[in-house]
């Protein structure tokens, strides 16, 4: 199996011409009797052999961080008494770049590109953290958010750092969305840091997850409009950021809205539906299935308790399952069709910014 990525490199690397590409992508294309432009292609596994090295990985790295922790408390280099040492994600995070300079960098696996990536930034992450509170010791008790705050923020800084790195060198296009997650944290820990106590503040530190929310949905829309025909390295990298942006949109809004409270009246059913049905038309405009995976656990829950006030108290989880299954296998099965209504009712000038709709996919420069 051949990746799209993998047609990219080829290109690159003159073994295959642009016009051979394109003329394989356009007969895959008819093969499946639907647009390439309809499909989130990304690379996950090309073969069992992905997660096979994906699960030794995380057995190794399981040991290394384990063995990085019993010397760190033999050294007495732990948080409290029995508490984690820096030693261990410090342990991980070398192990994790190890193995990636040959799994990812001359095997170029995806799966476990991706794992070996996340375990590198969260280890970075812990170990800056882990570091930082050993090094300051026990805050004054009216000090603790701030002291959370500054330190989660500097681990974040450390973190994205470490993402910048990783993508300089190996190019996994899930290392973008990993830095935004990192930013994102170091902005949310300095907000906790002014606010102190964040208790008091939970609908400001939403409303502010919120915009940060957008803020990476805007910057996946870039990445986006770069590859209009999703062929390049691009359109993974977007769609990474887009799967961040959604929990950070959704789970605040229906925060923000009071719909998380374990109750939900007609009315709070009817919203959340409807904001399924906004996010809906967001997604098929942007052809990002993202937003609708993020938001519905929301919307399973708020039909199952309107059918459970309308007295089907029985088959409401049933009846939910039947409803949101049918609709959305419908909604897949016909994606380009609704697609092509909703994009055709927008304006001109935001369509040019969307990815191609009736357009031919010609290939752009492997970036």
């Amino acid at each position: 199996m051949y990746s799209q990525n993998d047609l990219d490199e080829a290109v690159s690397a003159g073994a295959l011409s642009a016009d051979a590409a394109a003329a394989l992508r356009s007969f895959v294309e008819r093969q499946r009797s639907l647009p390439a432009v309809d499909e989130e292609h990304f690379r996950l596994i090309t073969g069992f052999n992905d997660i096979f090295v994906a699960i030794a990985s995380a057995i190794l790295l399981f040991a290394v961080g384990w063995i990085g922790q019993s010397i760190g408390q033999s050294l007495g280099l732990q948080i409290d008494f029995n508490g984690p040492s820096p030693l261990a994600p410090v342990a991980i995070a070398a192990t994790a770049w190890g193995l990636a300079l040959f799994f990812t960098a001359k095997r170029r696996m995806a799966l476990p590109s991706i794992l070996l990536l996340l375990a590198f930034v969260g280890a970075v992450f812990a170990a800056t953290a882990f570091g930082l509170v050993l090094a300051v010791g026990e805050p004054p008790a009216d000090q603790e958010a701030i002291y959370v705050g500054v330190i989660g923020s500097v681990a974040g800084a450390v973190a994205a750092a470490g993402a910048r790195l990783h993508w300089n060198r190996f190019r996994v296009p899930i290392t973008v969305a990993a830095g935004a997650a990192a930013v994102a944290a170091i902005a949310v820990g300095i907000l906790i840091a002014v606010l102190g106590d964040p208790e008091p503040y939970q609908n400001t530190i939403w409303s502010f997850v919120l915009l940060l929310g957008i803020g990476v949905f805007l910057f996946a829309m870039r990445w986006d409009s770069s590859d209009q025909a999703r062929v390049t390295r691009r359109s993974d990298v977007a769609f990474w950021l887009h799967l961040l942006a959604a929990p950070m949109i959704v789970h605040p809004v229906f925060t923000l809205l009071g719909l998380n409270d374990g109750t939900a009246t007609i009315g709070e059913g009817l919203v959340v539906i409807g904001l399924y049905v906004v996010l809906g038309l967001t997604a098929l405009a942007i052809d990002r299935r993202a937003l609708l995976v993020s938001a519905l656990a929301y919307v399973l829950y708020a039909l199952s308790e309107l059918f459970k006030q309308v007295g089907a108290v029985e088959l409401n989880i049933a009846l939910t399952a039947l409803v949101i299954g049918s609709a959305l296998l419908l909604l897949s099965a016909f994606w380009h069709q609704a697609r092509s209504i909703v994009v055709r009712a927008l304006p001109a000038g935001l369509q040019d910014k969307l990815p191609y709709l009736e357009r031919a996919a010609t290939p752009a420069p492997a970036a």
